[in-house]
């Protein structure tokens, strides 16, 4: 006999094997025992998660002679023949390929008939989003009020695509994406009933490579398994075959982007492709590991919902203190825009240099994040004593990698005008995360914050910064200007997310403000750190 693959061997055959979907299980049990099964199913979610071996669980255990607890005992007569699929009671078909008026109009006359064995004759129609607008219709009546002894059940991915009409006549249940614990554990249960060998970190690898899908995990288990026949399944292995890339790859790459290498991010790229890696599994995995980054930065209960081990998270926590989120979403945001171009791409390299290239080079961007990010790379450059030349028109270039800075031109910089002091770094660190800061904040003070406008002091030269927040005129407002509850909340969420302490000062807009004030804002430090001229387009 035939090789058969993992996903047909390990199929469930009754509802205590089905995994991750108990809410569904629980439900067709229940109903199995108390005798009240409907006449009309509908099974949605994504692809692997059980949809169609629910359906032919559900078939046998409705004509089974001799059931336990709700599932099919598989063993009688009535069992064994569904199972090997000469039973006329239970008709499979495929609405991809048989999606007609007249495919339908067969089993309209079909269900006239009664069921030569067993109770109920079973339609389980797979893909039933692909029936044509007539073959819908068709079945409505049939859907509606069918006879006693029969039992549609409809399986579909894109459940948006079935018309409300027949939605209506049948009870529809969810399947969820199974979790990566979930697929883990029957991987190992499996691996241990095929004899094979295999680390803990290569099974859970495969589990999140499956992305939800129970028949996805085990297909890529079966070629694992197939290119390491008789060895053990480790961790490399199972990378080597699936052509990823080892979280390490990732932090050595991102480390390459924040510090402006492109050369060395180029390299690192070329290096994954001299190794076969596959360049679209590259692009979702790298956007994976920035999310697991922005998390780490971003949530305080991260070892619940980051699954990566104790070296991938020291990495990540490492890095987290290297670049802002702001910063960091536009990293995600560029690739994730790569990754839905690179699957109809020829040219996948030359895509994802491109990409690397613009993370790198934040100047070939005009949105607000690159912004920051240029202003991160030139503060850093200044820090270094890396001289930054201008442009003919006074715009700041980038040095090139050796760190020398491109030919000044000759025409001479024109005079420009500064404000009497600069505003403290502090608050100019404050700025670049003000969005999220404010995020964070509980109502009505979020939405008086988002119409406020930050100030500071220029004349103000001697002790700690203070950050002046300025609100409209509105009676809500003032009861924070009066009070300390929205300045405490304020000044906490700063320390929290800058590491540093700031004080805060609430005023009125139009009423009497200490010192002089000036608006503190991002066109301010772009203008203060860029030394350019910048203007903002109403």
């Amino acid at each position: 006999m035939g090789y058969t693959a993992l996903y047909r061997k390990f199929r469930p055959d009754n509802f205590s094997d089905v995994k991750g979907q108990e809410h569904i299980v629980t439900t067709l049990t229940n109903q199995l025992k108390n005798d009240r099964v409907g006449h009309a199913y509908l099974f949605c979610g994504t692809r692997g998660t059980g949809k169609t071996s629910v359906a032919k669980i559900l078939a046998r255990a409705v004509n089974c002679q001799e059931p336990v607890d709700g599932s099919p005992c598989n063993q009688c007569e009535t069992c064994r023949e569904i199972l090997a699929g000469v039973s006329m009671n239970v008709i499979e078909i495929d609405a991809a390929s048989n999606n007609g008026v007249d495919n339908i109009r067969e089993i309209r006359d079909e269900v006239a008939y009664r069921p030569t064995k067993g109770n109920y004759k079973v339609y389980i129609i797979d893909e039933v989003h692909m029936l044509s607008a007539g073959a819908f219709n068709a079945l409505l009546k049939t859907l509606e009020e069918p006879p006693s002894y029969v039992i549609f059940i409809l399986a579909t991915t894109e459940a948006h695509k079935i018309p409300v009409t027949i939605l209506s006549r049948c009870q529809r249940y969810d399947f969820r994406r199974i979790s990566i614990d979930t697929i883990a554990g029957r991987l190992t249960q499996l691996l241990e009933a095929e004899e094979v060998e295999a680390e803990e970190k290569a099974v859970r690898y495969i589990a999140r490579a499956a992305d939800g899908s129970m028949r996805d995990a085990l297909s890529l288990l079966d070629r694992c398994i197939a290119f390491y026949m008789g060895e053990a399944l480790t961790y490399d292995r199972v990378m080597d075959v699936l052509g990823a890339v080892d979280a390490d790859i990732f932090s050595g790459l991102l480390r390459r982007v924040i510090d402006s290498d492109v050369t060395g991010s180029i390299r690192l790229l070329e290096e994954m492709i001299r190794q076969g890696k596959e360049m679209g599994q590259f692009v979702g995995d790298f956007i994976w590991y920035m999310r697991n980054l922005l998390l780490v930065m971003t949530s305080r209960q991260k070892d619940e919902i980051i699954d990566v081990s104790s070296h991938v998270l020291s990495l990540l926590e490492e890095e987290s203190r290297m670049i802002s989120p702001e910063i960091l979403m536009r990293y995600i945001r560029v690739f994730s825009e790569l990754s839905n171009r690179i699957r109809y791409e020829s040219q996948k390299r030359v895509l994802v240099e491109i990409a690397l290239i613009k993370l790198c080079r934040p100047a070939m961007e005009t949105d607000l994040s690159s912004v920051l990010d240029r202003i991160r790379v030139l503060e850093k450059q200044m820090e270094e004593g890396v001289p930054v030349s201008r442009g003919e028109h006074g715009a700041a270039r980038i040095p090139q990698e050796d760190g020398q800075a491109v030919k000044e031109p000759q025409e001479a910089d024109r005079p420009r005008e500064l404000p009497p002091r600069a505003a403290p770094e502090d608050l100019k660190k404050i700025m670049e995360q003000w969005s999220t800061i404010i995020a964070e904040t509980s109502e009505p003070l979020k939405g008086l914050l988002k119409r406020s406008v930050p100030k500071y002091n220029v004349k103000d030269s001697e002790g700690p910064p203070i950050l002046y927040v300025e609100f409209e005129d509105h009676v809500v407002a003032q009861r924070y200007v009066d009070g300390t509850a929205g300045k405490e909340q304020l000044e906490a969420l700063i320390a929290e997310k800058m590491g540093r302490s700031v004080q805060v000062e609430m005023l009125m807009a139009g009423g009497r403000h200490p010192g002089e004030l000036a608006e503190l804002s991002v066109d301010d430090i772009i203008k203060q750190e860029i030394h350019m001229d910048v203007e903002i387009e109403d």
